[in-house]
């Protein structure tokens, strides 16, 4: 088996930070009613800036794929071109299409002169950590020399206020408020659009810092837990989804059946527990003690959320202290699948880690429960 390393890191954040006051200007108002929950929201996930791949005027500037595209450009130089790539892998929650893949697109997109074998991993934030996966295993076992692995979301053209118009009259026959469900509505205060990429290798730079991937793990709790985030179905009564192809044509409108929801309730009542107890199940496997972390980059959707899995650890008996926590949600936001990759580029090429330095990634998703950790070594 051969020793994976992250060599190069990039990202692409499109267009310019948005700040919080701005997001209405950008995503619309629903109803022609200032959101009431969206102040609310960005007190409690502490996210200052965000990106969106639209303008004011509602135009989308950049695909998902193009994102994806961008941020591997970005990675690339004379030294190492898109004619070198093995293996495209890349994750995302928000594909621009249902097929073909979302890897098939971005691949089409950098024209390069060579077939390469493609990896598009679906699901929530951990579609990232599955592509990284893909990656790793395929040089790991020689079946590869090298793999470039993608993060990234285009969220922001799911969150626009002409989504959500035919679900106004619905919300007025059930005597609600007239702006959408919370569980929609905070989603519009929290999500982020961003692309982030690495080259992994079977050898570590000579002349530069890299990144060795010691282990990888994941975990679900589908058998356990019911739906909590999703897409293009809805959630009965019975806690069963029904998918959007069950609806007809009208009810997608209607019913806003496209649109990303997610059951507060059962996200605050199981992420964190779940979360500990997956880690705590990684690191005894690796035999791994909290003193061998430097650096803890947690994927947390909230700042809401840091100090509640701090004191879950320590319940574990996992303590790693929060200055060793490196996180960057307050000016990225977050951006689902590649908020992982966006902590580790910055973390990557900012130049304070030195060799020897140990770096646990921890990616939650609320999807259905599932965990993703990756244990790297600086060398």
């Amino acid at each position: 088996m051969q020793n994976v390393y992250i060599t190069r890191a990039s990202k692409f954040l499109p267009n310019q930070p948005v700040d919080n006051d701005e997001m209405e200007d950008f995503l619309g108002i629903i109803n022609q009613i200032p959101s009431k929950a969206r102040r609310i929201v960005l007190r409690n996930n502490g996210i200052k800036t965000r990106f969106y791949a639209l303008n004011k005027a509602g135009i989308v500037t950049h695909s998902n794929a193009e994102l994806t595209k961008n941020a591997i450009l970005n990675l690339l130089n004379n030294d190492f071109t898109t004619n070198q790539i093995e293996v495209l892998s890349c994750g995302t929650s928000t594909p621009d299409l249902l097929l073909p893949s979302h890897a098939a697109m971005v691949h089409g997109l950098l024209q390069n002169n060579n077939s390469v074998e493609l990896n598009s991993s679906s699901g929530v934030c951990n579609s990232g950590m599955n592509a990284l996966k893909y990656g790793y295993l395929s040089v790991k076992s020689g079946n590869s020399k090298n793999a470039v692995c993608t993060g990234s979301e285009r969220v922001s053209t799911w969150m626009k206020a002409e989504k959500f118009e035919n679900e106004i009259e619905n919300l007025k026959d059930l005597e609600e408020q007239p702006i959408i469900a919370f569980r929609k509505d905070f989603l519009r205060w929290m999500l982020s659009d961003g692309a982030a990429a690495f080259l992994l290798q079977d050898s570590p730079n000579e002349d530069q810092l890299s990144l060795k991937i010691e282990w990888m793990e994941s975990y679900s709790y589908a058998h356990q837990l019911e739906t909590c985030m999703y897409a293009g179905g809805d959630k009965l009564e019975n806690g069963e989804m029904k998918p959007w192809s069950d609806y007809s044509s009208a009810e997608w409108l209607k019913q806003s059946v496209f649109s990303l929801k997610q059951d507060v309730k059962i996200l605050n009542d199981n992420i964190l527990i779940k979360g500990v107890e997956s880690m705590k199940s990684a690191m005894d496997k690796h035999q791994l003690s909290s003193d061998q972390i430097d650096y803890l980059l947690p994927h947390v959707s909230s700042n809401f959320f840091v100090q509640g899995l701090f004191d879950e650890f320590s319940k574990k008996g996992i303590h790693v202290p929060l200055e060793k926590w490196f996180m960057n949600l307050s000016k990225v936001g977050n951006v689902g699948s590649a908020s992982i990759f966006l902590m580790v580029e910055e973390l990557f090429n900012q130049g304070n880690l030195k060799k020897g330095d140990r770096i646990m990634l921890c990616v939650p998703e609320s999807g259905r429960f599932s965990y993703s950790y990756a244990y790297l070594t600086v060398v």
